[in-house]
């Protein structure tokens, strides 16, 4: 179980502009991260974006599947995978959940549930998500996006 379960609600900033900074911070503090990704052809467009998203920097990373993929402090997929580099902080994005396979949850420091206003579907899913959570015991907080592009926990 991890030790924490953030549910980040996408309000001013997409995914594409959030994601990179989040995981910049996992870096930091030398924890390596696993990012599930809703959909194949989602997952083509944020690992072209961890390589660009700044003019002076770049997210090594990698796909689930490819060589060396235990080395890469960024492991991408668009499937439920266990995490092959040892992460300690697994994101689910663009409509992917935890709640369909709780052991993906075991011996994280955290989990980050990250989901769009705009995306009724998902907003409605993460809500089902925090939920069941919620009712297992899992330790869930939520977070919404501040005007800088920063984060506030409201719960």
């Amino acid at each position: 179980m991890p030790a924490e379960i953030f549910f980040y609600h996408l309000q001013r900033q997409p995914l594409e502009m959030a994601l990179p900074r989040l995981l910049e911070k996992c870096l930091e503090r030398g924890w390596k991260s696993f990012v599930q990704v809703g959909t194949p052809e989602r997952l083509k467009g944020l690992d072209a974006q961890l390589w660009t998203f700044r003019d002076d920097s770049f997210l090594a990373h990698g796909l689930a599947g490819q060589d060396h993929e235990d080395k890469q402090p960024i492991l991408m997929s668009s499937h439920p995978l266990p995490a092959a580099n040892g992460a300690q902080v697994r994101f689910f994005v663009d409509g992917a959940l935890p709640n369909t396979d709780l052991s993906l949850l075991e011996g994280l420091e955290r989990a980050i549930l990250m989901f769009d206003d705009q995306d009724e579907v998902t907003k409605q899913a993460s809500r089902s998500c925090w939920k069941e959570l919620k009712e297992k015991d899992f330790s869930v907080s939520y977070w919404k996006q501040t005007g800088g592009g920063g984060w506030e926990k409201l719960g």
